[in-house]
């Protein structure tokens, strides 16, 4: 991330984090049980670095459990701007009850009134089945709701056939909403937990340029491989080895 502020200064329109959240997963060249405040410590660096990097009008994005997310929050706020503590509810089981099934997702600005963020199209009610199959056949002329701050339209991805080799992949819809919601064609996005791509391919198929940071070899060749099949890419890419042995992911002009 220095070396992007080095190359490019303050160059991000849209930066997006979804951290490891320190509950022990196997990630390749990174150790996910740091204790609480080794854990809280890392993400305070990597956050201060997002903040520099980000435009005057730029926004951040920073996904993660309730846990960490308050600690973010105190960090965050002594440097950006917050507008809207989102509670992604993941569509937990059984619906209805209170558990604890849902991520946050915080959003701050560099500046506390110029900033994107396009109007989102209604959404369907949470009383509503939200099944594929089930609103495909629906009627498109019922009754929709205008989005709030609790997101609970978007599945998480249950299914191995419907992930990469990655033990925490986003769905495309997420990254969809919020890379419309806070940004416009030809936009940077700036994510440094890039994984498989999933930021990338969403951003490309948006008509947004993209800069990710990886550690992870066989992720960068997963995300490259889908970069090459989504469709109509309209931006090249190319990977770079930088010194703190991870990869730059960049398809930016």
């Amino acid at each position: 991330m220095d070396r992007l502020y080095a190359e490019h200064g303050t160059c991000v329109d849209l930066a997006f984090a979804d951290p490891p959240y320190n509950l022990s997963k196997s990630y390749e060249g990174y150790t996910d049980d740091r204790k609480d405040a080794e854990y809280i410590q890392w993400c305070n660096e990597w956050l201060l670095r997002y903040v520099r990097l980000l435009k005057p009008n730029g926004s951040l994005f920073i996904l993660n459990l309730p846990r960490w997310s308050t600690h973010h929050a105190v960090f965050l706020s002594q440097h950006l701007y917050m507008q809207n503590w989102i509670v992604w509810d993941a569509l937990s089981d059984p619906r209805g009850k209170i558990m604890p099934a849902h991520y946050t997702l915080l959003h701050y600005t560099a500046h506390p009134t110029d900033f994107t963020l396009n109007p989102e199209a209604a959404v369907e009610p949470a009383t509503r089945c939200l099944r594929a199959k089930c609103v495909k056949t629906r009627s498109p002329y019922l009754y929709r709701e205008n989005l709030t701050n609790i997101w609970h339209d978007i599945h998480r991805i249950k299914h191995k056939r419907d992930r990469d080799q990655h033990p925490c992949q986003l769905p495309e819809k997420l990254l969809n909403r919020v890379i419309r919601m806070a940004s416009n064609p030809n936009d940077v996005v700036l994510d440094c937990f890039m994984g498989t791509g999933t930021t990338a391919v969403v951003a490309q198929k948006l008509g947004r340029q993209y800069l990710g940071v990886e550690n992870d070899p066989s992720y960068m060749d997963i995300a490259k491989r889908r970069l090459n099949q989504a469709h109509k890419p309209i931006i090249s890419h190319d990977t770079l080895v930088i010194p703190t042995q991870l990869r730059l992911f960049a398809g930016i002009d």
